[in-house]
């Protein structure tokens, strides 16, 4: 499920910092409403935020040495992702990343 969902979640916060969304509740509501994410789950980025930004970053960066090639072009941590942490913060309180 990690290796499914984590780069979903770095692919939307990539896509928060290139502006195509607005807000993380954006790309959750996409998600949901077109792509048949589980609405219970909130979205992908209510996802995330919900088991900690911590988690999905460290999965990320475990993929990502342990698939070798593969891994550093699907796993590679979005900028924005890594600052969240850093800041101890998440989507669901700023709404996009900082």
């Amino acid at each position: 499920m990690e290796r499914c969902l984590y780069p979903l979640i770095n692919e939307g916060a990539n896509i928060l910092d290139e502006g195509i969304a607005l807000r993380a509740g954006d790309i959750d509501l996409v998600y949901t409403c077109g792509y048949g994410f589980p609405r219970w789950r909130g979205g992908p980025m209510h996802y995330a935020s919900e088991i900690g930004l911590e988690k999905v970053l460290a999965g990320m960066k475990k993929y990502q040495t342990r698939l070798g090639d593969y891994g550093r072009m699907w796993y590679t941590p979005a900028p924005s992702l890594e600052r969240l942490v850093r800041g101890n913060s998440d989507f669901d309180q700023n709404g996009k990343p900082a």
